[in-house]
């Protein structure tokens, strides 16, 4: 058994990584109080603490041979109980995030299809495309489209011909067609 205060991290390190069960021991006894006293502080939770201390020792025993550290030992094991608490929240938010879909589908019956998904696409997709028409002509196609109003609406409130606002919607469609016909084919397969 090595004393734990009459060797220094880097040899029980270096002892550890010929795989020295009894430097491993040194190492545990000198920073496990430290570690969960940390971990406590970051988790709130006594036994999720220990747990924590506990997977990174085990860690620790398992990577020694091919282990590298570049800062102290003691900067190594405060980082990797950092890490694994964040990690632990990252799991816990993906999980709980999960459990409460999960708990809206059974309770509302909400189901997103696949075909729901492409749609919702596809309504992005064709906003997207009518926001980059000339400024004149989107404004023209979305009071034809969106507020149905008719040409000669459009004119008079517009104050430009009818001719003009049949002129600028046809010209509208004709550039969505063109743009959306890859995405479109993409998104539902093969169309006529």
């Amino acid at each position: 058994m090595i004393p734990t205060d009459l060797h220094s991290d880097l040899e029980l390190l270096s002892r550890v990584r010929e795989g020295d069960e009894s430097a491993f021991e040194a190492i545990y006894k000198r920073y496990y109080s430290l570690l969960y006293i940390h971990a406590c502080k970051l988790l709130k939770e006594p036994e999720e603490a220990e747990d924590c201390v506990q997977e990174v020792f085990s860690g620790l025993w398992q990577r020694a041979p091919r282990l590298e550290i570049s800062v102290s030992l003691s900067a190594y094991l405060y980082a990797s109980i950092r890490n694994r608490v964040l990690n632990g929240i990252e799991h816990q938010r993906v999980k709980s995030a999960y459990l409460l879909s999960l708990q809206r589908f059974m309770k509302e019956g909400i189901s997103v299809t696949d075909e729901e998904l492409r749609l919702r696409e596809l309504t992005a997709l064709i906003e997207k495309e009518i926001a980059a028409l000339p400024e004149k002509m989107r404004e023209v196609f979305e009071l034809s489209r969106r507020e149905e109003l008719s040409h000669k609406e459009i004119a008079e409130k517009l104050n430009i011909s009818d001719k003009t606002v049949k002129k600028q919607v046809s010209n509208a469609l004709k550039i969505l067609r063109d743009r959306l016909k890859g995405p479109l084919r993409f998104l539902f397969g093969h169309l006529p």
